[in-house]
């Protein structure tokens, strides 16, 4: 499950990367909570660990929410949690794109 929502994440995220951080070379890390509801809805996404930039911050937060709804949670995911929350470490490196890594 993870895998998949990694990979659709980051494809979101490569194609929305935000222009203004590309113009202005800004790169960074940030470490981002993303909540998801049993039937793949976004149930809440926080900054934990801000990159020191407002954009990549609020970037972070709108890929999310674009990338939403994801698949509904695996049945044995479902036995162990009510809402499953991802920390993901998100990268920001310009023209290499957008990495996320466990938290």
């Amino acid at each position: 499950y993870l895998d998949g929502w990694r990979a659709k994440v980051e494809r979101i995220g490569n194609i929305s990367y935000p222009q203004d951080a590309l113009n202005k070379n800004i790169t960074g890390s940030l470490l981002l909570d993303v909540a998801i509801n049993p039937d793949g809805s976004l149930h809440s996404v926080k900054v934990l660990r801000s990159s020191g930039y407002k954009i990549l911050d609020r970037a972070a937060k709108r890929i999310v929410r674009m990338a939403a709804p994801f698949a509904p949670l695996p049945k044995e995911i479902r036995k162990e949690t009510d809402i499953l929350h991802i920390p993901r470490v998100w990268q920001f490196k310009n023209e290499a794109g957008l990495f996320t890594s466990g938290g």
